[in-house]
């Protein structure tokens, strides 16, 4: 698995959403988010709320691609007919066939409505059934209660909490970073089926 083409393009889709690589050429499919909903980056390490601040946003994600390390795709939302927002998978190890999915943001008209639960079930199957990772992490600014309560909610376990674990966007203070996980087997024994369904009610 050392040897999954991660140069390739990635396309994944169901009935409600359309995830594909985020390119430099989306700049006007966010903008509109980047200009009026500077909130969405609250808790992100890197932010993308502005003009200037997005274009640095997709040059850093297109160097973490180029790198092999990380896979950003943006989301488009199909029931809105809208581009929604973006997630990546980062920290690749193809090695230990682990990665972390993160990055995640929708826009205010996108949040609540389901949209995500469709995106994490095709992340995580495409993770766990063609990658053939057997650990998915997931990391969260610790006071970041909506966020939290969305991981597990798609049946993420959380591990604990690195203490003062990094630097908050101000360069001054710091954060705690919750880290959660979904192994191999727990995908396969209740967390596919489980999600399956809760993107079936919405």
């Amino acid at each position: 698995m050392e040897n999954f083409d991660l140069s390739q393009s990635i396309i994944l889709e169901n009935e409600r959403v359309l995830l594909r690589p985020l390119e430099i050429t989306d700049h006007n499919n966010l903008l509109g988010f980047s200009l009026n909903e500077p909130e969405i980056w609250k808790y992100s390490l890197v932010q993308a709320g502005g003009e200037e601040n997005l274009k640095n946003y997709l040059k850093i994600a297109m160097e973490g691609r180029n790198s092999k390390k990380e896979y950003p795709f943006i989301v488009f939302d199909k029931k809105q007919n809208s581009y929604a927002g973006s997630t990546r998978f980062y920290d690749i190890l193809l090695s230990h066939k682990t990665l972390q999915l993160g990055y995640t943001w929708y826009g205010k008209n996108f949040q609540g409505t389901g949209l995500n639960k469709h995106c994490k079930f095709l992340l995580l199957q495409y993770a766990f059934e063609v990658m053939k990772m057997e650990r998915v992490e997931f990391r969260a600014d610790n006071s970041n209660a909506r966020s939290i309560a969305a991981m597990k909610s798609i049946g993420c376990k959380p591990e604990g909490v690195l203490r003062s674990s990094m630097y908050n966007i101000d360069g001054v203070t710091r954060r705690d970073s919750i880290v959660l996980s979904i192994l191999r087997k727990e995908w396969f024994d209740e967390v596919k089926e489980s999600l399956k369904k809760q993107c079936t009610a919405k």
